[in-house]
Formats: structure tokens, sequence, C-alpha cells
């Protein structure tokens, strides 16, 4: 350690489509929706997470709300810097003599490309990361779940976050198969959207179909301890005239199914690929279910139904991919997984 290591801080971050996430100092600091405000006059930034969420929808021409990350990737590169630089100033609002630089471990997803990782590495360092290590998402949530990764027995992690659902079969501090697919949140926040339009020939915004997803948001029409029906109200595509509408858990088991087949297809395509023995620890030990799609009601029944391997849905699964990036920043030399 140098005499200006003090300038160095250490910081642990998922970059998610849907939220971002900071770890400091072995605590979660930052937890705010992924999403900037920003005035298309000046280029300045207006807001940023809750604050921009929001005004999600509700702008006028001079103010732009982006969700710089689609699909787990960088989609607006100005954007995401600036999201990074000011989700980082949240750490310690204080202006300071010096700026310190910072090094980072991120959680990306396993089906990130080189231009994509790329993309991800450069954001991070015009946010004054000095030293940067990359995580694949599900390596970061296995750990954060507490399980060995470095172990020489197979574990599995489904981690259904915004934009991706990644599957991992992991062993020996490495990835032994994976599959990456671009249906997660985002996706039945879509369906939701499509299904109201279709079904009860009403509007709504994407926020208004997060909030079905998360009070009746279901993967069974059949639930042993059933959500109270969501009311939904905006205007009749057909007259403009408002309309009221009663939705329940049912309808949004059924709208999610074709989706949710998907990821059923994708988490079969893994354990395809799987080595017998691997094979025989995952059954023994079960699937683990992280991320906020590991939220929806009856996913891990549904999933342990149709697969016949028991689906457990993990401790705080919104954090897990944090608190791993948090654990490998704690001794990066100790993990071969980390990407420089």
């Amino acid at each position: 350690m140098g005499l200006f290591s003090f300038l160095t801080q250490e910081l642990a971050m998922d970059l998610g489509t849907a939220n971002t996430i900071i770890v400091y100092n072995d605590k979660i600091v930052v937890d705010q929706p992924s999403i900037v405000a920003i005035d298309q006059t000046t280029g300045e930034l207006k807001a940023i997470g809750d604050k921009a969420r929001a005004m999600h929808g509700k702008t006028h021409e001079n103010i732009k709300t982006i969700r710089p990350l689609r699909d787990g990737v960088i989609a607006d590169f100005n954007a995401a810097e600036q999201m990074i630089h000011g989700m980082i100033k949240m750490i310690s609002p204080k202006r300071k003599l010096f700026s310190p630089s910072y090094r980072m471990v991120i959680g990306i997803p396993s089906g990130s490309t080189e231009v994509e990782i790329r993309a991800v590495r450069d954001s991070a360092e015009h946010a004054d990361g000095r030293e940067i290590y990359l995580v694949y998402e599900p390596m970061a949530a296995a750990l954060g779940i507490g399980l060995d990764v470095l172990a020489p027995e197979g574990s599995m992690v489904v981690d259904i976050g915004g934009g991706t659902t990644e599957i991992a079969v992991i062993a020996l501090g490495g990835v032994v198969c994976n599959r990456s697919v671009r249906i997660a949140g985002d996706g039945f926040t879509s369906d939701i959207q499509a299904y109201m339009r279709h079904q009860h020939n009403i509007k709504i915004g994407e926020r208004t179909a997060e909030d079905i997803k998360i009070n009746v948001g279901s993967a069974l029409p059949d639930l042993e301890n059933p959500p109270a029906d969501f009311i939904v109200r905006g205007p009749n595509l057909m007259t403009a005239l408002p309309i009221e509408v009663p939705v329940s858990y049912q309808e949004i088991a059924y709208c999610l199914d074709k989706s949710l087949s998907k990821v059923e297809s994708a988490i079969f395509n893994v354990l395809e690929q799987t080595p017998p023995e691997l094979y025989a620890d995952i059954v023994q030990k079960g699937i683990f279910l992280t991320g906020g799609g590991a939220l929806l009601r009856g996913l891990d029944r549904r999933l342990t139904e149709k697969v016949n391997i028991p689906f457990h849905v993990a401790e705080d699964p919104l954090h897990a991919v944090a608190r791993g990036t948090g654990i490998a920043l704690k001794d990066v030399e100790r993990y071969p997984f980390l990407m420089r």
C-alpha cells in the first residue's frame, strides 16, 4: 500500500437492468432503480434512481428518462456513465478535497459478448474505477447465497434478473455449463402490458405493469395463500374514458406461462449439458433461485414439478449478486473466476 492508498476505495456493484446495488465496507449502501432523468437541451443529469423512476412516463419534452441497461447490457453508454457516477456519489455525498479512485468488482451477464464487457469496463473507468474486476452474475449469486464455489462439487443457480435469466452449473471455481436467456423481469412486465391491452382493453404503462407483477404476480394458477385482486386504473383503448379493472393472480399466471416455459426450456438445456457426476450433486442439493424473478409466487413449486429436482428460493434473492461481488472484492486473489 502506497502513500496515497487512502485515495483508493473498494466497492462492489451489481449493475442490473432493473436495479443497481452497491456494496461498500460490507454494507449495501445504494439500492436504486437503474434509471436516470436527463435534460434534453443541456444534457445535464436531473435525477437518478428512485427520483428518476418517479418521473418515468410523466415527463415533458425537455426531460427524458432513460434506462441505460437493456437485457442486462449497456444500451446507452453516456447515460450509464452518468448513472454509475451519480450512484457512487451517493456513498459519500460530501465534497472532498481529493476525489478517490475505486477498486471495483462488477457483476455481468454470463452471455455477455466482448463488446458488451468492454462497455461495462469503460463506463466503470470513466466513473473513477482504477482497478476493475468483472464476475459473471450466476457465479456472484452462488457466492452471495453462501455456496462453496471452489469445492469439487456441482451447484446450479438460476438468477432471474430484470433483463436476463442466468442459468449456470458451477464447480471448482468455474462455470461448467451455462445459458443466458433474455427473458426475465422486463419480459414479464411487457407480457402483463400486452395482456391488459388485449384482454381488458386498457392501456397501462411500465410502472403500473410492474406494480401488478409485484402485487399479484404468480407462476401458478393455484396458490395456498393467494393475494387479493389488484385494482388497475387507466384509459379504455376504444373510448379513452377511465376504467377500473380488478386483476387476479390466476390471470397473471396465465399471461406469464409462455415466458416461464422458455425459462424452463433453458434450464433443461443446461441440465442436458451437465456432466453426470455434477448432475448427481445437483439432484442431491437442489437448484437455487436468485434475483428479483425468484420472488414470483409459486415459481419454485412450478419448477420443482416440471424438472423433478427441488428448487430453493435463496434468502434475500434480490441482493444475492451484490453480496457475492462484495465477498469476491474482499479476497480477489482467492477467486480465479474474476476477470480483469
